[in-house]
């Protein structure tokens, strides 16, 4: 597993797993790259190169005490890009994780990338204010952060539960599988975590949609009570000229899992198509 530095020394785990046409997966908040296990796989088994990696402050990166804004994030996915000397690849962003890939197209001009895909993604803006009338209000993302800073690790169960839609009538989530994407969670940095809701919560995406200039997919869960689709993946289609948008009804947020055979089967055929 190769580590990538950023430009300002901090170490960034990749995993690289497989050969053909390079497909980099950048993962949502709390979790790390380790979220699209049963995602990786099966692709790279399809005879894609799958390139995933730790956002800095979470998994195995380095944990700095700053550099927690799209602008250094994003810096870091170049790093990737560049050390790699990846090339028409396919970038997805899943969650707080599309707005790297959206940022990555105004701060790097898309570089590298010949497709894009956000999925279940806080791009445009998530933030209600007067010009983002129908955004989250403020006081959700005071309450994560108040959460957080309580009890971290009781917000990050209560909020994995959210994240996938368990509940008394799913039953497609085991007690284990929860326990572990609470465990990916607590390996990240307290400061990162914190920072970060900030970060996916306040940053706004708007500008950086009229730079997408590849083909681009929008898929979005009917059912995300994390990131609505009214909010975010239903704007971004409108925003980003030429986007194409899957809704799969009833979905939760995690639909990375959820609904993962259909999410590997959409990707798959989105790159080679």
């Amino acid at each position: 597993m190769p580590t990538i530095t950023a430009r300002d020394g901090t170490p960034i785990h990749v995993n690289d797993w497989g050969t053909g046409r390079t497909i980099v997966l950048v993962h949502g908040w709390p979790l790390s790259s380790e979220m699209w296990e049963y995602n990786a796989i099966p692709l790279a088994e399809q005879g894609f190169r799958v390139v995933s990696y730790d956002r800095r402050g979470f998994g195995r990166s380095g944990k700095p005490y700053t550099g927690y804004d799209y602008d250094t994030m994003t810096d870091d996915l170049a790093a990737v890009f560049d050390e790699l000397d990846l090339s028409d690849a396919v970038l997805v962003g899943f969650s707080m994780g599309g707005g790297e890939v959206a940022r990555y197209m105004t701060r790097h001009q898309g570089r590298g990338v010949g497709k894009a895909v956000l999925v279940s993604s806080v791009v445009p803006y998530l933030l209600k204010g007067p010009d983002n009338p129908d955004g989250v209000d403020q006081s959700v993302f005071d309450e994560f952060v108040e959460g957080l800073r309580a009890d971290r690790p009781n917000f990050l169960h209560d909020f994995g539960k959210a994240f996938y839609g368990a509940g008394l009538l799913n039953f497609s989530l085991s007690a284990p599988f929860l326990d572990w994407t609470q465990g990916l969670a607590l390996q990240a940095s307290p400061k990162a975590t914190l920072d970060c809701v900030r970060a996916f919560s306040a940053t706004d995406f708007r500008p950086d949609t009229k730079n997408f200039r590849v083909p681009t997919l929008v898929i979005h869960g009917s059912g995300d009570k994390t990131v609505p689709l009214e909010v975010s993946g239903q704007r971004a289609h409108e925003m980003i000229a030429g986007s194409e948008l899957v809704v799969y009804e009833g979905a939760a947020h995690g639909l990375h899992y959820t609904e993962r055979d259909r999410l590997n089967a959409d990707l798959a055929r989105f790159a080679r198509g």
